[in-house]
C-alpha cells in the first residue's frame, strides 16, 4: 500500500493526465477532474478492497460508482494507474471507436467501468441496488458512489436518498464533492442547496464532513471515519469540500473550466506547476 507521499505523487502524474487528455482533443472536464484527483487516487490505492482483474459481478469486493461521468478524465488516469488497463491508453481518450469516451460506458467493455454514467442524477439509485443486492449475497463489502453537489439539484437523488434511509441501506459511502461550481456558474447562484448536511441528516442518513478535501492524509482519515460508521443501520454520506481545478492556479476556484480545455501555452503552464513524477503516456 503506497504511503502519503506516494499517494501525492500519484495525484500530481493524475493531473498531468488530466490536462494532457482534455487538451489534445480540445474537449473534456478538467475543473471537478482536477478537484477530486486526491479523492480518486486515495479511494483505488488504499481505501478499497479490491480483488485482482475485473468482472461485473463485483463479488467479494467494494465497489465504485462514479454519478458524475464527465469528470472521466480523471477516472480514467487512476484507472489505468492501478492496472485495470495500458496506461498508454489514456492517448485514445475521446477519439472515436475509443473505449475511453467522454462519459464513460459500458459497451466498449473497459475494465473498471460498471455503469454508464453523465446523464446526472441516477449514480446514487444504482449504487443503492449494487448495495442491495451484496446485503442479499451475504457480501460484507461497501459500495462507494460520488456525485457533484450542482447534480443534487436533481429530483431523483432524493427519492434514492430517502429510499436508502427508509430501507436501512447501511453499506455505502456517498461522497459528494462540494466544490460549488457546475456548469452554468456557483451552485448558490444557479440554485442554491442551502445546507447539505442538514438534508442528508434529515433524510436519516450519516454525514461526515471531510474540509481538506484535495489533501490525502484529510481524505484517508475522513474516508476511514466513513467506513467506521456503516453497518449502524444508516447510510453514509460524506461531504468532500474541494476545489475546482485544483493544483493549476488559474483553473481554480470558477466554473470557466468545468467543460473547457487548455490551449497550448495554459497546458505547458499547467504542466509547469505539476512536475511529472511516475511518466507520461
Amino acid at each position: 500500500m503506497p504511503n502519503t507521499q506516494q499517494l501525492e505523487d500519484i495525484t500530481t502524474q493524475v493531473r498531468r493526465d488530466i490536462l494532457r487528455m482534455v487538451h489534445k482533443v480540445n474537449s473534456g472536464h478538467p475543473g471537478g477532474s482536477l478537484g477530486c484527483a486526491e479523492f480518486f487516487v486515495a479511494l483505488y490505492n488504499d481505501i478499497m478492497d479490491r480483488k485482482e482483474g475485473f468482472d461485473m459481478d463485483g463479488i467479494g469486493e467494494d465497489l465504485f460508482f462514479l454519478s458524475n461521468g464527465h469528470i472521466s478524465p480523471v477516472y480514467y488516469s487512476v484507472l489505468a494507474r492501478v492496472g485495470y488497463f495500458p496506461v498508454e491508453e489514456l492517448n485514445t481518450f475521446r477519439l472515436l471507436n475509443s473505449r475511453l469516451q467522454g462519459h464513460p460506458t459500458t459497451h466498449e467493455d473497459l475494465p473498471g467501468i460498471r455503469i454508464a454514467s453523465g446523464s446526472l442524477g441516477q449514480g446514487m439509485s444504482v449504487a443503492l441496488g449494487a448495495a442491495q443486492a451484496k446485503k442479499l449475497n451475504g457480501c460484507k463489502h461497501l459500495v462507494y458512489s460520488l456525485h457533484g453537489d450542482g447534480e443534487l439539484q436533481e429530483g431523483q437523488n432524493w427519492e434514492a436518498i430517502m429510499y436508502a434511509a427508509g430501507n436501512n441501506v447501511d453499506n455505502i459511502i456517498s461522497t459528494i464533492d462540494l466544490n460549488g461550481q457546475q456548469i452554468d456558474g456557483s451552485t448558490d447562484t444557479v440554485l442554491t442547496l442551502g445546507s447539505v448536511r442538514a438534508k442528508f441528516e434529515a433524510f436519516g442518513w450519516i454525514v461526515i464532513d471531510i474540509e481538506k478535501g484535495n489533501n490525502i492524509e484529510a481524505v484517508l482519515k475522513g474516508m476511514a471515519e466513513a467506513k467506521s460508521k456503516t453497518g449502524n443501520g444508516k447510510p453514509v454520506c460524506v461531504l468532500l469540500h474541494t476545489v475546482m481545478g485544483n493544483g493549476v492556479d488559474f483553473m481554480m476556484h470558477t466554473h470557466a473550466w468545468h467543460g473547457k480545455a487548455p490551449n497550448d501555452e495554459q497546458l505547458a503552464e499547467g504542466l509547469s506547476q505539476n512536475a511529472e513524477t511516475l511518466g507520461d503516456y
